[in-house]
């Protein structure tokens, strides 16, 4: 079995990548939901199906299937190698994990509200809840890569810069649509 063990983390990365590009694009996904909801009609019938139609294809195709194979290839390499649970930095990455799942699920409970045409959030919420998943990104490379956690202040004090540079980064955002709104 441990000859399969680079197999088994490269699906795991493949399924990772595709787990991510579903989590960064779902919620703009939902803030366009959000948008064509409050078009009038008949755009917003138009654009509302199409955008339910895409989200549920991105969810239920890509999303989901790539969160189990990620976790089904996880769970295979730490049958293959057990001690990685023993390392600090694995245990400090699988907390992030757990907050990538909790991430994943409320996404679902938005995506089954927005498919019922229950909007109950706003652009403005998307736009900043659309960064959850780079900020775990980061951290879990970082420790992956790094392997160290011995180093989790300076770890956390970057990850508290970048989200503020996120902010900073959707705050500008704003004001250049309310200059230009084509932008």
């Amino acid at each position: 079995m441990e000859a399969y063990y680079l197999y088994f983390k490269s699906l795991h990365l493949i399924f990772i990548v595709t787990w991510f590009a579903g989590l960064f694009y779902v919620p703009r996904l939902f803030m366009y939901q959000i948008e064509a909801s409050q078009k009038p009609e008949p755009d917003r019938s138009i654009l509302g199906d199409q955008l339910a139609l895409m989200t549920k294809r991105l969810w239920k195709i890509i999303t989901w299937p790539s969160m189990i194979l990620a976790s089904l290839f996880a769970f295979m390499m730490l049958h293959i190698v057990p001690g990685l649970l023993n390392a600090p930095w694995m245990q400090i990455k699988l907390g992030f994990v757990v907050l990538l799942y909790a991430y994943h699920f409320k996404n679902h409970q938005i995506f089954r509200q927005l498919q019922s045409g229950n909007f109950k959030y706003t652009t403005k919420f998307m736009r900043i809840w659309n960064e959850g998943p780079t900020l775990i990104l980061f951290a879990v490379i970082f420790l992956v890569i790094t392997k160290s956690a011995t180093n989790w202040i300076w770890g956390l004090a970057g990850l508290i810069c970048l989200a503020v540079l996120l902010m900073l980064g959707i705050k500008l955002y704003k004001s250049i649509r309310e200059k230009n709104p084509n932008a």
